[in-house]
């Protein structure tokens, strides 16, 4: 496998200069795209409930949907990614049906058509996912790997404080009490801006590194065939059981009182948290183990489970949401980072891994929410399980 060559400012110095072009075209398009994907992320709960009329369970099984899409869809492209030892076509191809998918978020007027545009969109992010996560590893040693995935973490976050902040702004605009057809769809065109910018960026600027072929039966072909892998996986399956989206945090925010447009500063605090602590704690798993790092994220998802569940007072959320935005930082970059060390390059996207990669990285809040109904939480000892008893074999 050949590194690309580091083509860096001139005004950059340590360890991020040091880093691949890669790895700042991919922070760039990552920054462009969830600068357009969280413009709609934060209004699309309030225009599903508020301008289409579709109840609260619609909402759930669109973020299902999407979500389940995103997953099966990453199995099929990680294969094809590990078969072809090609990631970017695939990358650039899942970033540009995204794109596309979002543009006919203009004509959904009712919310099976929102669930459609959701499927659509959510496949594109299941097809870029895995490619671009093995690109980004495939770019820089095992040393740097965590600051490579925390830069590219941060620039993620940084992407969806302005996408947030545009969607905040609207809202104000708007009136600041519901989400209109209108304001959904001026949304809809300024996402549209800095998406298609992120496609022509990555297919611009990104370059192609193809890792060795696998020799079929080989160690390398099966990552199972590691001990320490499987025993990460046993803990990942384990911790991610309670796997939901971040919209029911903002029905929750609403619930409590808290206004449309303070709940959708609540995800700009969640990112600004993120975006300011990716970068570091990437670092520190570098110096300090990846274990570590993502134990100390789980911990810290555990708390807000709980804070989250038993609040009652809307002034508590916003300081929970922060906290929330620890475990964000501390666990995102850092799975799929161990992920890397764990598995060498030719098999880095096999299913497992790719399992592996997303449930290490993606939150939840789906064991609240029984919670806020009023029903037991039952996660807490599981968590505990999950996070220190397979963690000791890993």
């Amino acid at each position: 496998m050949n590194l690309p060559d580091s083509d860096q400012p001139p005004r950059l110095s340590g360890p991020l200069r040091r880093l691949p072009r890669n790895v700042w075209a991919l922070s760039a398009t990552s920054l462009l795209t969830d600068a357009s994907t969280e413009t709609l992320t934060g209004l699309l709960p309030f225009y599903l409930t508020l301008a289409l009329g579709a109840p609260p369970a619609a909402v759930g099984l669109i973020e299902g949907v999407g979500e389940a899409t995103a997953s099966l869809v990453k199995l099929a492209s990680g294969w094809a990614s590990d078969r072809r030892r090609r990631r970017k076509p695939l990358a650039v191809f899942g970033y540009g049906l995204s794109t596309v998918a979002k543009a006919t978020l203009l004509a959904a007027t009712t919310w099976p058509l929102v669930l459609v545009a959701r499927f659509l969109e959510r496949a594109g992010k299941g097809i870029r996912t895995a490619p671009r996560d093995a690109l980004l590893a495939d770019s820089v040693p095992a040393g740097s790997r965590g600051l490579a995935f925390g830069l590219h973490r941060a620039a993620d976050t940084a992407g969806a404080v302005i996408g947030t902040s545009v969607a905040l702004l609207l809202v104000l605009a708007g009136g600041g009490t519901t989400v209109s057809l209108g304001t959904f769809r001026t949304a809809v065109l300024i996402s549209l801006v800095p998406a298609a910018a992120g496609v022509v960026l990555l297919a611009w600027r990104a370059r192609e590194v193809r890792p060795a072929a696998v020799v079929q039966g080989s160690a390398e072909a099966n990552p199972l065939g590691r001990r320490r892998f499987r025993w990460f996986l046993m803990a990942v399956v384990v911790f991610t059981l309670g796997n939901s989206s971040d919209a029911f945090l903002l029905l929750r925010a609403q619930n409590l009182g808290l206004p449309i447009a303070a709940a959708i500063g609540l995800l700009i605090v969640l990112n600004l948290v993120h975006a300011v602590l990716a970068a570091p704690l990437g670092a520190l798993s570098d110096r300090w183990g990846r274990k570590r790092v993502l134990l100390l994220g789980w911990g810290t998802y555990a708390l807000v489970y709980l804070s989250l569940a038993t609040t009652s007072a809307a002034w508590q959320v916003w300081a929970i949401v922060a906290v929330y935005g620890v475990y964000y930082a501390a666990s995102e970059s850092v799975g799929k980072a161990l992920v890397g060390d764990m598995v060498p390059s030719p098999a880095r996207e096999r299913p497992t891994v790719t399992i592996t990669r997303r449930s290490a990285s993606w939150p939840s809040l789906r064991a609240c929410w029984p919670a806020w109904r009023g029903r037991p939480l039952g996660l807490g000892r599981l968590l505990r399980w999950g996070r220190c008893w397979p963690g000791r074999r890993w």
